[in-house]
């Protein structure tokens, strides 16, 4: 079957505008006499046409994919750059950190733990104090000093 632009328009099920855009970007051609043949154009027509720029189809699809890439882009440049910087040493695992931080403050906790077990016979024989009470002071202020480390005050703003 052959036919002019419109009818052509019509058995494609798209708008005439379409069919001029496919001539003149050489994706369909008419016949010498100016006609299309319609089977002819089928062909070229699925042939050179990629379907997300077809001129009859939503582009929707075409901006989500785009804008879908555009986010695993920003993320994996985001994964190369931690990776990087894990890799100079800016960066450490959490979990590491985690552990060495418990580590540290751990250490911190038991020396300050025994600072009335080192020094209360000390504190005792110079004050003539009972060594005990002594002891017994230095833990409720070491404990003291430990509870408020590990509770800080509420304070606005933190």
């Amino acid at each position: 079957m052959k036919g002019g632009v419109r009818a052509y328009a019509r058995h494609r099920g798209v708008d005439p505008m379409s069919v001029e855009k496919a001539i003149k970007s050489g994706r369909i051609t008419r016949d010498a006499d100016d006609e299309i043949d319609f089977e002819k154009a089928d062909r070229d027509w699925e042939q050179n046409t990629r379907p997300a720029m077809s001129p009859d189809e939503d582009n929707g699809g075409l901006a989500q994919y785009s804008r879908a890439r555009a986010i695993r882009e920003y993320y994996q440049a985001s994964l190369a750059k931690i990776e990087y910087e894990q890799k100079v040493g800016k960066l450490l695992p959490k979990d590491e950190v985690q552990a060495a931080a418990f580590n540290t403050y751990r250490q911190f906790r038991e020396q300050l733990l025994n600072i009335p077990d080192r020094v209360a016979a000390i504190i005792a024989a110079e004050t003539g104090m009972d060594t005990k009470r002594v002891h017994e002071l230095l833990t409720a202020e070491v404990r003291h000093a430990l509870n408020e480390f590990a509770d800080p005050p509420n304070r606005s703003g933190l």
